[in-house]
């Protein structure tokens, strides 16, 4: 075993490179989503079970159309097949949007750079910082002229999902329907494109798809594409398994801030993903956070006098600005200018 640092304190982990299959990921249906307030109740149980017992679930019924999600992807691999001074160009590395080149970023300290390419996004008007007026990187329209759209399309779909989530999560909770309302008017919401080369032979620890780590936000929705298997989660006896794609499906994950706002209840499990397929692996994340200047802190309802708060209130912004500077590599500027050039 070794040890990792999260938002939440070190973690134990496996050493290993190698994973088991997970035969106990369960698949929660949406298909009650819009039924009455007792089978709301019933679905936010389903959630709760898995929040507390894994951390991770599938969801299926949920209504984002396929034909938007294959469109995507389409738009990803020509993204990531441009020149490197062409991805360069959709690139701000203050504002964590547009391009992160390969071992841009480092999500375990630990480790070397994660072996990945990715293209963020997020709402153009929402900013992390008073007076910041970065927004969206776009590549350029005339190498892409259907990413904008296209992308821009699937944000909307998969933002409208994450909506009618919160609700349920809000019941899961032991709170009203409307809880999180008032904590989303311009919510820190981030959706990425990620594209790993497949890893060959003896896989180095250090250098891995994306290094062992757990999600900043409240909850992170992640399509996976094709049948390729490369996302590993730990289990409670810190041992990887397998998380393969599922047709149909999102994989549902807590993040950090409902592990907080939960006291710990929900769980916030550390993942990783590894590519050995030897083909290209994508994948689609889209995090789902609050307002940056909304407080996370832990809620009444999951305080008792044998639990006493385990987390100390923070505002969500200073969370996840803390934990993206862990992340992402400094690139030095002259060599961005010239690669870019």
């Amino acid at each position: 075993m070794s040890a990792i640092k999260t938002g939440l304190g070190e973690r134990l982990v496996s050493a290993s490179t190698e994973a088991a299959a997970f035969k106990q990921l369960p698949i929660v249906s949406l298909a009650r989503l819009d039924g009455s307030l007792d089978e709301r109740k019933a679905l936010a149980a389903e959630i709760q079970d898995a929040a507390t017992k894994i951390g991770f679930m599938y969801i299926s019924d949920h209504g984002v159309s396929q034909d938007v999600i294959e469109a995507a992807f389409d738009q990803a691999k020509e993204f990531f097949a441009l020149p490197d001074d062409k991805k360069m160009r959709a690139r701000d590395a203050e504002s964590f949007r547009g391009y992160a080149p390969l071992k841009g970023e480092n999500v375990d300290p630990a480790n070397r750079g994660d072996v990945h390419e990715a293209w963020d996004m997020g709402d153009d008007s929402q900013v992390m910082k008073e007076g910041a007026e970065h927004g969206n990187m776009w590549p350029s329209a005339e190498d892409l002229p259907n990413f904008k759209p296209t992308l821009q399309k699937t944000w909307d779909e998969i933002m409208a999902l994450g909506k009618r989530l919160f609700p349920l999560f809000a019941l899961a909770l032991g709170l009203d329907e409307h809880y999180f309302d008032e904590k989303l008017r311009r919510p820190g919401h981030t959706m990425r494109v990620l594209y790993y080369p497949p890893q060959y032979g003896e896989i180095d620890a250090r250098e891995l798809g994306i290094g062992a780590h757990t999600d900043y936000e409240c909850f992170t929705l992640l399509l996976q594409h094709g049948d390729i298997q490369a996302l590993q989660v730990l289990n409670a006896a810190g041992e990887w398994v397998l998380a393969p794609p599922v047709p149909g499906t999102f994989v549902l994950n807590i993040a950090d801030m409902l592990q907080r706002m939960s006291n710990g209840l929900f769980r916030s499990t550390v993942h990783r993903a590894i590519n050995r397929s030897g083909v290209a692996r994508y994948s689609l994340p889209f995090f789902f956070g609050l307002d940056y200047d909304a407080e996370v802190a832990v809620l009444p309802s999951c305080v008792t006098s044998e639990r006493p708060a385990q987390y100390e209130p923070i505002k969500a912004g200073a969370y996840v600005e803390q934990r993206l500077s862990e992340t992402y590599i400094k690139v030095d500027p002259t060599q961005e200018a010239q690669v870019a050039a």
